[in-house]
């Protein structure tokens, strides 16, 4: 994949076709908020859920932890992988500890949720909110990047 910088027939669509000068590049307004619905839900899902649970608090501890990691790892993976898509200088170390990282929270997750001694219903509950959190996490990263990368070129 070529970086967006480079002028082709296919980034430059949206001055042929669109009339209305709208970048077809630049994330939508119901596709931001969509995303942005879809973090907060799962994340005030996943800690309301531990709020309520009767778990220890150490317990407690670690899933909130495992989720604090687990969107900071996802949202470095999106940058990374988009940085090197764009030609952008990224590390190998850092690109694979990005990697690990992400995959670690989710075995860690896994892991916890397997020994854990609650009900499957609130083990799935926890694993959806969680995959949930992770996913619209990269959707936002995403959209927060591109508006910044297309307010960048307008100006």
């Amino acid at each position: 994949m070529e970086p967006l910088q480079h002028k082709t027939d296919e980034n430059l669509s949206f001055t042929k076709h669109g009339e209305n000068g709208r970048n077809p590049f630049k994330p939508t307004a119901a596709f931001i908020g969509a995303s942005w619905f879809a973090l907060l839900t799962g994340t005030v899902a996943y800690c309301i859920g531990l709020w309520n649970a009767s778990m220890q608090l150490n317990e407690k501890g670690y899933y909130f932890t495992i989720l604090l990691f687990g969107l900071f790892a996802v949202i470095s993976v999106q940058k990374t992988v988009r940085d090197r898509a764009e030609g952008l200088a990224v590390t190998d170390l850092y690109y694979g500890l990005s990697w690990f990282a992400t995959i670690a929270s989710m075995i860690l997750l896994t892991i916890g949720l397997w020994n854990a001694d609650i009900a499957r219903s609130e083990k799935g509950f926890y694993a959806m909110a969680f995959c949930l959190s992770m996913f619209s996490a990269i959707a936002v990263q995403k959209n927060t990047r591109d508006a910044k990368l297309i307010g960048d070129k307008d100006m």
